[in-house]
Order: C-alpha cells, then sequence, then structure tokens
C-alpha cells in the first residue's frame, strides 16, 4: 500500500490506530490516511444515511525506535479497545491486527515485521508468545506511548531522541506545552 508495510492497526468508532512503516517518500503515510478517511468516511456515511466527517482532527504519528518499542506499540494497538473497555480481551474485538497475530484471520496486506520471528522458532510458538505479551502488565508503557502519540513525539529512549536530533539537527525533547517554570 504505497510503499508503506503495516503492522498492527486498531479501527475505534472515531479515530485508527496504525503501526505502520513507511519507505524513503515519508509523504506516502499523509496519503495513506487521507485515502483510509476518506473510503471509510464514504462506506460508514452511505451505509448509515450520514453525512460529515467520520474521525476526528488530523492524525498524529509517533516515530518509533523500531528494536526497542515497536512490539509495545503494536500492543498498545491491539489492546486499545481493551483499554477502552469495549471488550474483555481484544480477539474478541474484530476491527484489529490481533485476530491476524495470533492465527485467527488472514489478511494478506498485513505484514510481519522482524521482531515478531525471534518470539519463537515457528509460528504456534511466535503466537504463544505473542498471546503471552500482549496480556502481560503495561501501565507505565501505555502511559509512554500514549504521551508520545498525543504530543506528536517520539515513542523511544532518550539515546534515540538524540540521534534523530543529531541527524535532524532539531531539538527534540518531551516537554510539556507552556512557558518553563519560573520563565519570564
Amino acid at each position: 500500500m504505497l510503499g508503506i508495510k503495516i503492522y498492527s492497526f486498531c479501527l475505534m468508532t472515531n479515530h485508527i490506530h496504525l503501526v505502520a512503516e513507511p519507505d524513503e517518500d515519508t509523504t506516502s503515510l499523509s496519503k495513506l490516511l487521507k485515502r483510509l478517511a476518506g473510503k471509510q468516511t464514504r462506506f460508514v456515511n452511505k451505509r448509515e444515511s450520514r453525512t460529515g466527517t467520520l474521525w476526528e482532527g488530523r492524525f498524529k504519528a509517533s516515530p518509533i525506535e523500531r528494536d526497542a518499542y515497536l512490539l509495545q506499540c503494536c500492543r498498545y494497538v491491539e489492546r486499545n479497545p481493551v483499554t477502552a473497555k469495549m471488550v474483555a480481551k481484544p480477539e474478541e474485538y474484530p476491527w484489529s491486527s490481533y485476530r491476524h497475530r495470533i492465527g485467527e484471520h488472514q489478511l494478506s496486506w498485513l505484514d510481519d515485521f522482524a521482531l515478531y520471528e525471534p518470539l519463537g522458532n515457528n509460528k504456534p510458538k511466535r503466537i504463544k508468545r505473542y498471546q503471552r505479551f500482549v496480556e502481560c502488565d503495561h501501565d507505565s508503557e501505555y502511559a509512554f506511548i500514549q504521551r508520545a502519540v498525543q504530543k506528536n513525539q517520539l515513542t523511544g529512549s532518550s539515546m534515540f531522541i538524540n540521534k534523530v536530533e543529531l541527524f535532524t539537527g532539531i531539538r527534540i525533547e518531551h516537554r510539556d506545552q507552556g512557558r518553563p517554570a519560573g520563565g519570564k
């Protein structure tokens, strides 16, 4: 899809979560989201005889430190309906990538990621370990990822943030809005 790898997704009632990796053309992500929003809005509006937009606001993006946070971000996305108290278990929600990951439903367009392979030397072992991983306590990680996404900040370690700062020449840090305390 536009040269973008899709690792996980969750279609919620008023927004969508994606863990995606664009190719060299990072504008392809904006194009994909524009297409998705347009097609889904037309589909729902026609089916429900309604008008207007379907999803709230512009999309938010958080570049991910791949080796350290990719699996955690997939868990964050696939547990979203559980966190929102829409279902008790992620496999109960039909509009996410979780059922694909655990082998219950195949999606030909969903990409496997290299970090998923080390979970086991065969698919049944990977599935079992991924299920246990998704069931684990993740409250502090959830808050970290949610904050990064809401503020369009990086999801990664301070070393990752420093590398991105050096590469881009732009100061990046996790800061709250507003003037620093004691500022004039």
